[in-house]
């Protein structure tokens, strides 16, 4: 070929690349799940809508978030570990730069990073990264659409009903479900199926309104989170499932992680917690596990009517949809003590219905909106009663967790591992494949950047994650810093296959070789001190760096 032509080829080539539409990107994360749930990683509960995803996309193996609700979303939008965005614990003021409870202002998110790019930004679900704060007015300055994104609608606080979330908010004002002008349900007012049908509505609109700009949107569902609350007809899907206890269901999740290449026959999985023999509410205990899968059941079919509307509105093959989960499963034995409430429903309500634009402040209502008071405690059914409150417990959360060690808070495997599935027909290359590189939360928001080309502002804190392109185009991920956790005291550090972690703040450090025993089952620190010893080094200059405190030392002084 003659050289103007070689050159005149190049600059076609480079060209069409400039013009090539940037994608729009719809991150989707779950709450409260543990790694085996879903179909598409050995779960029995059915999400064919993920499961479609991950077979015409990519799945990670080792994808990690930081163990809890609003640590992981300040990682998430920001691109920096939580302390470095002011959420190193949960939504206190603690008095300290790391532990404000408050996102700062030293950090963007991936919406302020993306609307000077052109984008338009969306979010529907659970915000969590500032305090909800009761009564009277509230401070906005850390809301949604003061943090970049166009619309919003959703919860300021992190947990709440299903059928009356406290602080639901649409854009800057908070509603009821009751009262809100642009979303009434023909059936029961859910808030999973709100989320859902809300993002809907986002996407359409935009393709009819902003058909030329490209959109990020975050979708944040709330299952599937204590209180277990789901609809009749999800929960029917599961009726008897789980009656025969733990065990079986363990087994199964174990046969299919084995089957899906992703639980080797060498590695130990980590010892089943409950003994079903010894369960004396044996019908309450089977039902907690119905209605979690129900719930999760449920955003898999609002995640289905995400993905058609993409389909009707032409956009599905230049969107890249990310699904992940917030933490490991939650063995919180919330609503599982002493007993509030009766046991069972009253015939009637016998208390005052709350009226139309009565706010919803409390986590835990003492009534439902239709005036039955609050119900929890062991025989308490979970479902769909509005004013049960009721959580699924440590022995499920093991099995949802499967194989992995540990829970939600805690930095072992099971507290911090999660799915990770992407799917983006035009950028990413091969279909229903792994990867195996480990990555984080960090790099989500270098992903966005590299995507989307926007800038990020010099004078705020740089971001730590890198971009995951290359496993998009089946190229290495090179990563050159190690990964670390810090939450409660619980920390670790992660570099190549070795894995150094402890549990609690006085907790010994453990040292694990995570090609060989992902499972945390052999404990190598005692004849790899020396290896350990320059983990911890590592870990404690991190911790320096992003203003890690000491667990104990800030609860004692803690304001």
């Amino acid at each position: 070929m003659k050289p103007f032509l070689v050159l005149f080829s190049l600059i076609g080539v480079l060209s069409a690349a400039a013009d090539a539409p940037r994608p729009n990107i719809v991150l989707i994360m779950s709450d409260d799940m543990g790694f085996s749930d879903i179909g598409c990683y050995g779960g029995e509960i059915e999400t064919p809508n993920l499961d479609r995803l991950a077979s015409n996309g990519l799945r990670f193996s080792q994808f990690y978030n930081v163990g809890r609700c609003c640590p992981t979303r300040a990682s998430l939008l920001t691109g920096l570990y939580p302390h470095q965005a002011g959420i190193g614990h949960m939504m206190s003021d603690n008095g300290l730069p790391g532990y404000r409870g408050d996102l700062n202002q030293q950090c963007v998110t991936i919406a302020e990073a993306l609307k000077p790019a052109g984008y338009r930004t969306y979010m529907s679900g659970k915000w969590h990264v500032t305090p909800a704060t009761g009564k009277g007015e509230p401070k906005r300055h850390n809301w949604p659409l003061q943090r970049g994104f166009d619309r919003f609608f959703g919860t300021i606080h992190g947990a709440g009903s299903f059928f009356d979330p406290n602080s639901l908010t649409r854009d800057n004002t908070y509603i009821t479900p009751e009262n809100d002008p642009e979303y009434q349900p023909d059936g029961t007012w859910y808030y999973t199926d709100a989320i859902s049908d809300n993002a809907v509505r986002y996407i359409q609109d935009h393709a009819k309104n902003q058909p030329d700009q490209p959109f990020f949107h975050y979708v944040a569902y709330t299952a599937a989170h204590w209180p277990m609350h789901a609809l009749p007809k999800d929960i029917a899907k599961y009726k008897g499932k789980y009656s025969e206890g733990y065990a079986p269901i363990r087994a199964a999740r174990i046969a299919r992680l084995k089957q899906l290449g992703i639980l080797p026959d060498d590695w130990t999985p980590a010892p089943l917690v409950g003994n079903w023999d010894k369960v004396e509410l044996k019908e309450w205990e089977s039902a907690c596990m119905e209605v979690y899968a129900a719930m999760v059941d449920n955003m898999d079919q609002g995640i289905g009517r995400i993905i058609q509307a993409l389909e009707d509105t032409d956009q599905l093959d230049n969107t890249l949809i990310l699904f992940l989960q917030d933490n490991g499963g939650c063995a919180e034995n919330f609503g599982r003590r002493e007993q509030v409430g009766p046991l069972d429903r009253p015939r009637a309500p016998t208390l005052p219905p709350l009226g139309k634009d009565t706010l919803q402040h409390d986590m835990v209502p003492s009534q439902s909106r239709d005036g039955y008071p609050l119900r929890r405690g062991p025989g308490v059914m979970p479902g769909y009663f509005p004013e049960t409150q009721v959580g699924y417990g440590r022995n499920w959360a093991n099995v949802s967790n499967t194989p992995f060690r540990e829970y939600k808070h805690w930095v072992h495997e099971g507290g911090i591992s999660t799915p990770l599935i992407a799917h983006w027909p035009e950028g990413i290359s091969g279909k229903n494949t792994w990867n195996h590189s480990p990555s984080h939360l960090i790099d989500i928001m270098a992903t966005a950047l590299d995507l989307s080309g926007a800038t990020y502002p010099e004078d705020k804190t740089p971001v730590e994650g890198i971009s995951l392109r290359p496993v998009f185009e089946s190229k290495p991920l090179q990563r050159q810093a190690p990964l670390f956790w810090e939450h409660e005291g619980n920390r670790a550090i992660r570099e190549g296959n070795w894995k150094l972690v402890a549990k609690g703040v006085e907790g010994e450090w453990e040292l694990y070789d995570m090609e060989a025993d992902r499972t945390e089952s052999t404990n190598l620190v005692a004849s790899q001190p020396e290896l350990a010893a320059r983990l911890a080094k590592q870990w404690t200059a991190w911790s320096e760096r992003v203003g890690v405190v000491p667990y104990l030392s800030w609860v004692k002084g803690a304001k």
